[in-house]
């Protein structure tokens, strides 16, 4: 916007964008949360617990608020030496770094992290800390899969006030076409690579929820709890700032 009203030139524009920490091994976009919202998130994946640390140190000087997903317990156990107040779940596997001055919620309202089994919870869990980590209050619903549909129903209004629904399921990948059929609220739909042969490593679920007969559900690839927590907190976010608006 302001290339076109001419109050920027179009060279220093590129290199406000371009803006970025090279260390080395990474380059850290310290730019990404003025771009998007929302500051860059570390895949600890693949990555060794001294360069997770780098990256978490970059990061800090620009943000109030650090995560790194696929963190195992060894890395975290290293990265906390380190970085003493981090803070680790197991289950999700993320390390979570939040100033001191930065509240823990910013927005009203929640999202819902509807869950099937205890089986799909680390991708539940990933999902709901990618949510807390931006801010957003979580209510976590868990084991209520389609095998015992009556623990779903007794959530229904819970459920349904929440801004966004997140539905994690493996096996046949059901629950998300029935929470769609019950509640008004978007849906983000995340198949796990849990269940039998059949199940295809989490296609079978995938599929599934590709091809739900419900209106309303968006589908996340297999195990991203962390896509889920992502998009779910973008719409909570528009939803809720909106509604201060007065819009």
């Amino acid at each position: 916007m302001q290339v076109r009203e001419g109050t920027l030139s179009v060279d220093k524009a590129k290199t406000a964008l371009s803006s970025f920490e090279d260390i080395g091994f990474a380059k850290i976009d310290h730019q990404r949360e003025t771009r998007t919202g929302f500051p860059e998130i570390i895949f600890g994946e693949g990555k060794d617990a001294e360069q997770i640390i780098s990256i978490i140190s970059s990061l800090q000087q620009n943000t109030n608020r650090v995560l790194a997903t696929r963190v195992d317990r060894e890395k975290a156990d290293a990265i906390k030496k380190v970085i003493p107040d981090i803070v680790y779940n197991a289950k999700a596997r993320t390390v979570l770094w939040k100033s001191e001055s930065e509240p823990d919620f910013l927005y009203n309202g929640y999202i819902a992290v509807v869950c099937a089994g205890t089986s799909d919870l680390s991708v539940a869990e990933e999902a709901a800390v990618t949510a807390e980590a931006f801010g957003v209050h979580v209510r976590r619903i868990y084991d209520v899969g389609v095998a015992g549909i009556h623990r779903l129903f007794h959530h229904l209004e819970e459920i349904e006030q929440a801004t966004v629904t997140i539905c994690v399921a493996g096996m046949e990948g059901a629950l998300p076409s029935v929470v769609g059929g019950l509640i008004s609220n978007p849906i983000v739909a995340v198949p796990t690579s849990i269940g039998y042969g059949a199940n295809f490593q989490g296609l079978s679920a995938l599929l599934t929820m590709l091809n739900s007969c419900a209106s309303g559900v968006s589908v996340m690839n297999i195990d991203n709890g962390f896509g889920a927590g992502y998009f779910a907190t973008t719409i909570h976010k528009i939803h809720r700032n909106t509604e201060l608006l007065g819009r």
